[in-house]
């Protein structure tokens, strides 16, 4: 498994900010953290720990399990990577916010799609709320659960059946 040479700038940007985060630490570069970093910039899609686990031991075998949990967790401290409620019984990494910190997210509750989406309406509600309230953001989010109106109008949804057919839920 590579990564698309689209991906290639933003991985290189991650690998020298998590280099210049985990300098400061006392912690150097590795092969393995570089190996993640590729499998977990190289897709657009959201994913838990276990799937990047999976994705990058199609790259390098020898990639631990310990290692992926360890380098999640830096990620993340370096804002380099965002966890995300989906709705679901575990964490879930999103490796699209350093392009669009503002987005939200969808879910299908039939097929468990994730649609990201920007607005600037909500955009600017949210920031009416907080004011109202007395608050400041300090970062936002929101997640809505929905079911599929194709699915409610047909009775068949192109997204839930490639669900059922590769047996595995795109996130």
């Amino acid at each position: 498994m590579g990564f698309s040479m689209d991906a290639a700038p933003m991985i290189e940007t991650v690998r020298q900010q998590l280099e210049d985060f985990i300098a400061a630490k006392g912690l150097r570069r590795t092969k393995q953290r570089d190996v993640i970093i590729e499998a977990a910039f190289g897709t657009k899609e959201h994913f838990n720990a276990e799937e990047l686990h999976d994705m990058t031991r199609k790259i390098d075998r020898s990639i631990s399990r310990a290692t992926v949990y360890r380098t999640l967790g830096l990620l993340v401290e370096c804002k380099l990577l965002r966890e995300v409620d989906l709705g679901r019984d575990q964490t879930f990494y999103d490796p699209n916010f350093l392009d669009k910190p503002e987005h939200n997210h969808l879910i299908c509750v039939d097929c468990d799609r994730v649609v990201e989406f920007e607005d600037d309406h909500i955009a600017i509600m949210e920031d009416c709320i907080t004011k109202r309230l007395g608050f400041s953001p300090a970062s936002k989010s929101i997640r809505i659960i929905a079911k599929c109106d194709q699915l409610e109008r047909t009775g068949a949804c192109s997204h839930l059946q490639k669900t059922l057919e590769t047996g595995a839920n795109r996130h």
